[in-house]
């Protein structure tokens, strides 16, 4: 199979937490031929895989290049703290930096904020990943803040989270090349900020606008459908009616007499048909 009879398809990186399938459901309703594929990418990576080609497009963290990449942000996800069950703030519905300024407090490296001072006390090193960070709450080494959907996705049973109110949230976005922003891409963005089929500013929605113009142009005038002349320019409006029938030229009973501009116009009987040049001849 060649390039160009390869199906096309789009493929979507996301980022762990971030939740893509809302966006996929109505990709799949409205462009049934063209695949989405989901491409599961650490967040460290995500910049990497967009720039070398191995996606589209991302559902990733901010910040992200923006000299490089365009980026739609989403949605903003509430900050937690990682905590054994039986921690002190687990009685409390949230917690501030302040409250946990003495525990130490785990950092991995693929830390999704974007950290003027974390809060705590440092480990002795920090974790490779997030969930090599949850396995260490778990056994007593330290707590963890991370958005909420992380905090999800590691679940653990000997494990809870609480709110932390006064640190960084994590912004979700969708990213990509600039310089790589294809038809699909705009059918994605059009999808994500709410677009409908027949939104003009989608690329599909401005094509639909235009395959539908001449059919609702057949509406446009009085605002009325025409209907094989019905209603508008047809009976009763400089139609079969109009100009010499029975309703039409000042409306019912217009210009002094029964009928305008009809059978009966200007008067009792009109000079035009009844009586024009006297009385008409009776047949023998």
């Amino acid at each position: 199979m060649t390039g160009s009879d390869a199906t096309p398809s789009f493929r979507l990186a996301y980022v762990p937490g971030a939740t893509p399938a809302k966006w996929v459901r109505i990709w799949n309703e409205r462009l049934p031929d063209i695949p989405l594929n989901l491409v599961a990418v650490p967040a460290a990576e995500a910049a990497d895989l967009l720039r070398d080609g191995g996606a589209d497009a991302g559902l990733v963290r901010l910040p992200v290049d923006r000299d490089y990449f365009s980026a739609i942000p989403l949605y903003t996800e509430t900050s937690v703290v990682v905590i054994p069950k039986d921690h002190l703030a687990a009685a409390f519905d949230e917690v501030t930096a302040a409250d946990i300024a003495d525990e130490i407090v785990l950092h991995p490296l693929d830390d999704p904020f974007d950290w003027e001072k974390p809060p705590g006390q440092p480990a002795f090193e920090r974790p490779a990943t997030t969930a090599d960070a949850i396995e260490l709450v778990a056994a007593g080494i330290g707590l963890l803040v991370v958005p909420q959907s992380l905090a999800r996705l590691h679940h653990r049973k000997d494990l809870t989270y609480r709110t932390i109110t006064d640190v960084p949230q994590s912004q979700v976005a969708l990213a990509w090349p600039e310089e790589r922003t294809t038809d699909m891409v705009d059918d994605f963005i059009g999808i994500v900020r709410g677009r409908t089929v027949n939104s003009t500013r989608g690329r599909r929605g401005g094509q639909e606008e235009r395959r539908d113009a001449p059919k609702r142009g057949a509406r446009s005038g009085d605002g009325k459908s025409p209907r094989t002349g019905a209603k508008a320019g047809g009976a009763k409006t400089g139609g079969a009616r109009s100009g010499g029938a029975a309703r039409s030229g000042g409306g019912a009973r217009s210009g002094g007499g029964a009928r305008s501009g009809g059978a009966r116009s200007g008067g009792a009987k009109s000079s035009g048909a009844a009586k024009r040049g006297g009385k008409p001849k009776r047949r023998s």
